[in-house]
């Protein structure tokens, strides 16, 4: 396999092939095509570390479908005299009566994915279910469960195929590799520490 320029043996190691990745996304988008037979599905994907997975999800998946974006951020917080990190969004789409997939990359805490559908689900959609790539049960801090995974991963860093390490790097590695936590930087950290409470809203 050829690899892009900066991946070298010595910094990431390869965990899951461009190929599996493609295989088993393909998959997924024919089990979502089965579920929604004869509905138009509205995809909301989570930026930024779904932005690979979706894109190809999406063009698996022979439905109409209609795609939205938000944003996630964690932020620290000073309450009370105590910091705190928070989720923070950019407006969700309002999708009463429609059916909804929320798309994310990594299922961690779940902390971010349960705030952003505990949101989506105040708009009255018809249905709401979650797909994500990876899942990392072990580290479940809410009640939230995916409705479509591609694998059950053990807790370590990833980086590639939209996943960033350190400065933003090797988000466009055409596959997941595991890298040390100093490598994997600020996207896996950051998206690892959970919320304590309910977040706010991004204005």
């Amino acid at each position: 396999m050829k690899r892009p320029r900066g991946a070298s043996e010595r910094r990431v190691k390869v965990a899951f092939s461009e190929q599996k990745l493609a295989t088993r996304v393909a998959e997924m988008g024919r089990a979502i095509s089965r579920d929604y037979s004869g509905r138009t599905l509205d995809v909301v994907a989570i930026l930024e570390n779904s932005f690979l997975f979706s894109a190809d999800l999406v063009r698996h998946i022979d439905r109409p479908v209609v795609c939205h974006f938000v944003r996630a951020e964690m932020r620290n917080v000073r309450l009370g005299g105590f910091d705190r990190r928070e989720v923070f969004f950019s407006p969700p789409p309002t999708l009463k009566g429609r059916n909804v997939l929320v798309v994310d990359a990594v299922l961690h805490s779940g902390v971010t994915q349960d705030f952003l559908m505990r949101r989506l689900e105040e708009t009255r959609p018809r249905s709401l279910r979650l797909a994500v790539l990876f899942d990392k049960p072990q580290e479940r801090k809410v009640d939230l469960k995916a409705a479509y995974t591609g694998f059950e991963a053990a807790s370590k860093y990833w980086v590639g195929y939209g996943l960033a390490g350190r400065d933003g790097l090797f988000r466009n590695l055409p596959f997941v590799a595991s890298a040390s936590e100093a490598m994997a930087g600020n996207s896996s950290a950051k998206r690892k520490a959970p919320a304590k409470r309910k977040a706010g809203t991004k204005n």
